[in-house]
C-alpha cells in the first residue's frame, strides 16, 4: 500500500507540476502576444495618425494639399500591400518550423522599421530621397507586420485549453486596443505639450523611436516560451506541398468567406480609428488633442469588451458574435457621424460617437475574429491560412479605406454620407459571409455544436 500510495503521489506531484508548467507558459505566451500586438498596434496607428498630419507635410510636394494627404496615405495603403507578402513568408516557414522562431523574427522586422521611420530626413533635406526611404520602411514593415498577427494569434490560441480558446486568442487581440491608446494618448501629450513647430520638428519622432524599448522587452519574452503542442504534432506530418498551396486546395471557399469577414474589420477600424483624427481636424475643426482622445476613450472602452465578446463566443460560437458585431458596426455610421456633424463644436458628442461603435461594437469584430479564422483551419496550415486571410483582405478592407474616406468626403464637400453607405455595405458583407461560415466550416468545435443543437431540437 504505502509503495503503491508512493506512486500516486509522484504520479500527482508530475501532473501538479505539468499542469503548474503548463500554466506558466500560457501566462508567457499571452504576455508576450499582448506585447507585440502592442508594439504591431502601436506602430500602425501612429503612422496612419502623422500621415494625414505630418508626413504630408514633410515628405511630399506642398503643391496641392489634398494630393500631398493622399500620397501620404498611399504609403500607408503600400504597406499593406506588402503585409500579405509577409503573411505567406512567415506563415509557410510557421507551419513548417515553428510558431516561436517566426515571432522573434517578426518582431525584429517591424520594430527596426518603426524606428527607422523615426530618423528619416525630410523632403527639403533630400528631396525625392525621402518619400522614397519611407517606402521602403513602410515595405519592410508591412512584410514584418504580416507575419507577426498570425504567430502571435496562434500561440495563444493553441495554448489555451479547448474550451477557452476564444477568450485567450481575444486577449492577444486586446494588444490593438492597447497599442490604439498608447500611440494616440503619446501623440496627444506631445501635441499639448509642444507647438506646431516643436511637433513638425522632432517630436513625432520620439513616438516612432520609442517603440524601440517595447521590442527589446517582447523579444526577450519570445526567446524564452514553448512552441503549441498543435505545431509540435502537426509537424510529424510530413508534407510535400506548400502550405499556403493546401490551404488554396482545401478550404477555396473557407478563405472567400474569412477575406468577406475580415472586410468590416478594415474598414471600420479604418475610418474610425485612422481617418476620423484627419477628419475632426480639418473638416470639422477640433483640436488634434480632442479627436485623438476621442479615439483613446474608445479604445479603452475596447480593451474591457474584447475579452468580454471572446468570453460569450466560447458559449455560443465565433460566427454569431463576429456577425452580430459586424453588422452593428455598420448601421453605427450613420448616426454616429449624424452626432459628430450636430456637435456644434462641443466634444462629447464626437467622443460617444466613437467609444460606442468603436469600443463595444467592433470589439465583438476584433475579439472573436482570432478564433473565428483559426478554428477555419487545421493546425498544419493555420499560420498560413489565417495570415493570407487577414493580410491580403486588409490590402482593400484596410489599405485603401483612408484614400477612399477621402475621396468620399471630399466629393461632397465635407460631408461624410457615401462614407457611411461604404461603411454599412462592409458590415453587410461581413456578416453575410459569417452566416456561411456558421452553416459550412467542419471544424471540431462547430460540429459539437451543431450536435448540440440536433439534441436540443430531438
Amino acid at each position: 500500500m504505502l509503495i503503491q500510495d508512493s506512486h500516486a503521489q509522484g504520479a500527482s506531484d508530475a501532473l501538479h507540476g505539468r499542469t503548474a508548467l503548463g500554466s506558466d507558459n500560457l501566462r508567457a505566451v499571452t504576455l508576450s502576444s499582448v506585447l507585440g500586438a502592442v508594439i504591431e498596434w502601436y506602430d500602425f496607428f501612429l503612422y496612419g495618425v502623422v500621415a494625414g498630419v505630418v508626413l504630408n507635410r514633410l515628405y511630399f510636394p506642398q503643391t496641392d494639399a489634398v494630393v500631398s494627404t493622399m500620397l501620404a496615405y498611399s504609403t500607408f495603403a503600400l504597406g499593406f500591400v506588402a503585409r500579405p507578402v509577409g503573411g505567406v513568408i512567415f506563415g509557410h516557414f510557421g507551419d513548417r518550423l515553428g510558431r516561436k522562431k517566426m515571432l522573434m523574427l517578426t518582431l525584429l522586422l517591424m520594430g527596426g522599421a518603426t524606428v527607422t521611420i523615426g530618423l528619416v530626413p525630410t523632403y527639403a533635406s533630400i528631396g525625392i530621397a525621402a518619400p522614397l526611404l519611407l517606402l521602403v520602411c513602410r515595405i519592410v514593415q508591412g512584410i514584418g507586420l504580416g507575419g507577426e498577427w498570425g504567430g502571435a494569434v496562434l500561440m495563444t490560441y493553441e495554448s489555451a485549453p479547448a474550451d477557452k480558446r476564444g477568450f485567450y486568442a481575444s486577449l492577444s487581440q486586446i494588444g490593438m486596443s492597447l497599442g490604439l491608446v498608447l500611440a494616440s494618448g503619446v501623440v496627444a501629450v506631445l501635441s499639448f505639450t509642444l507647438d506646431d513647430a516643436q511637433f513638425l520638428a522632432w517630436g513625432w519622432r520620439a513616438a516612432f523611436i520609442a517603440s524601440g524599448v517595447l521590442v527589446i522587452v517582447t523579444f526577450y519574452m519570445r526567446k524564452h516560451v514553448a512552441e503549441t503542442d498543435d505545431f509540435n504534432k502537426a509537424k510529424k506530418t510530413k508534407r510535400d506541398t506548400l502550405p499556403i498551396a493546401d490551404v488554396f486546395r482545401k478550404y477555396p471557399r473557407t478563405v472567400l468567406a474569412c477575406m468577406g469577414a475580415r472586410v468590416i474589420d478594415g474598414v471600420f477600424f479604418n475610418v474610425f480609428g485612422v481617418f476620423s483624427i484627419h477628419y475632426f481636424t480639418e473638416t470639422l475643426h477640433f483640436p488634434r488633442t480632442t479627436a485623438l482622445l476621442g479615439v483613446v476613450f474608445g479604445a479603452a472602452v475596447m480593451t474591457f469588451f474584447i475579452p468580454f465578446w471572446g468570453r460569450v463566443s466560447d458559449k455560443i460560437g465565433q460566427p454569431l458574435v463576429y456577425g452580430m458585431g459586424a453588422l452593428l458596426a455598420g448601421l453605427s455610421a450613420y448616426p454616429a457621424f449624424m452626432l459628430m456633424h450636430g456637435s456644434n463644436g462641443s466634444a462629447w458628442p464626437v467622443w460617444i460617437a466613437i467609444i460606442i461603435p468603436f469600443g463595444v461594437f467592433h470589439a465583438a469584430v476584433f475579439g472573436t475574429m482570432s478564433s473565428l479564422f483559426s478554428e477555419a483551419f487545421e493546425p498544419d496550415v493555420r499560420y498560413s491560412g489565417i495570415s493570407f486571410v487577414y493580410q491580403f483582405a486588409g490590402v482593400f478592407a484596410g489599405g485603401l479605406t483612408p484614400v477612399a474616406a477621402t475621396w468620399l468626403t471630399g466629393i461632397q464637400g465635407g460631408k461624410p454620407w457615401f462614407l457611411c453607405a461604404y461603411v454599412l455595405a462592409a458590415g453587410t458583407i461581413s456578416a453575410l459571409s459569417c452566416v456561411w461560415l456558421a452553416r459550412h466550416r467542419k471544424s471540431p468545435r462547430c460540429e459539437r455544436l451543431r450536435a448540440r443543437e440536433t439534441n436540443t431540437v430531438r
